[in-house]
């Protein structure tokens, strides 16, 4: 027997409820056929719970954290999205504020909901936005250039390293889309922290400067690229037993490479060795901290060495 028009419109609300993790817009359910009254009526006999202004849970009241996020997208209108820390903690590569969710509209919205901090961005462009678990939210990139308006810099690098973990966007990718935003708000800091701990210096550049540094740490001139059993190594004091390692691409490192450095590093130690690592930024930029950690490393290692 053929569905009346009542039964299909309440079929049509649950299962877009059920897509939207339990919540519904009025203007949707206004768009499926139902009337005011109807609306009202489903309400007052608790069929739908008013969460947001606008916006109702299907069935029960309570929803869970999807369901919240759905609800004050739903709640700014057509075009919203989450943005800044919402959608990083979506992503996965950030934490949600505590006191309200972030969402964007691409348009000049005068919502004032509680629980909601809406960002009017009428040219944000469309592109920038996409889902996940069906919920609209900035793209990766996008996230990125607005969570570097509210974060410091400790957040952001926290936020890379958890993005290149989940596999959402790699340190790599990140900083090449950032030409593609030049002036932005967010793409300075970014740029500082990416460049940070992607910095690359030729080995002569990086030579010259690491030997400047070790004499102004009072140690003698190492050994350099030195084969020290299976493993070459940058520089090497076989008086003190001290090998330094540098490191040009702190991020993005594949699991083999991972595992070799942890390797390295083991060996080493146990051949009674002391290694360090210094990245190619911190000798370019931090002469200071790594001649600081070289004099005291060496102080230590010729106590060892000769006690008193």
């Amino acid at each position: 027997m053929a569905r009346s028009t009542s039964e299909k419109r309440n079929s049509g609300a649950w299962e877009l409820a059920r897509r939207q993790h339990g919540v519904v817009a009025r203007e949707q359910l206004l768009a499926l056929g139902y009337t005011k009254s109807a609306i009202e009526h489903r309400a007052r006999v608790g069929r739908l719970h008013l969460v947001l202004r606008g916006v109702y849970a299907v069935g029960r009241p309570r929803l869970n954290r999807e369901g919240r996020r759905m609800a004050a997208v739903l709640a700014c209108g057509a075009g919203a999205a989450l943005s800044h820390r919402s959608a990083a903690a979506l992503w996965k590569f950030g934490k949600e504020h505590e006191d309200y969710i972030d969402v964007s509209v691409r348009r000049g919205s005068e919502a004032r909901i509680r629980g909601i901090r809406c960002h009017r961005r009428p040219t944000l462009p469309a592109e920038a936005i996409t889902t996940r678990l069906n919920i609209p939210l900035t793209q990766p990139v996008q996230t990125f250039l607005d969570l570097a308006t509210v974060t410091g810099p400790r957040g952001l690098e926290r936020a890379i390293n958890e993005a290149d973990k989940w596999g959402v966007i790699d340190p790599d990718a990140l900083r090449k889309a950032l030409d593609d935003h030049a002036g932005e708000p967010g793409v300075r800091p970014l740029r500082l922290i990416l460049d940070k701990h992607t910095f690359c210096l030729s080995d002569d550049e990086l030579e010259r400067l690491f030997r400047r540094i070790v004499a102004a740490a009072g140690l003698p001139t190492p050994l350099t690229k030195v084969k020290l059993g299976e493993f070459e190594v940058d520089f090497f004091w076989p008086d003190l037993g001290l090998v330094v390692e540098t490191d040009g691409w702190r991020y993005h490192r594949t699991p083999a490479t991972q595992s070799r450095d942890a390797l390295r590093f083991q060996v080493h130690t146990a051949d009674g060795l002391t290694p360090l690592r210094f990245s190619h930024w911190q000798v370019k930029y931090e002469p200071r901290h790594v001649q600081n950690i070289l004099r005291r490393t060496a102080a230590h290692l010729r106590g060892s060495l000769h006690p008193h």
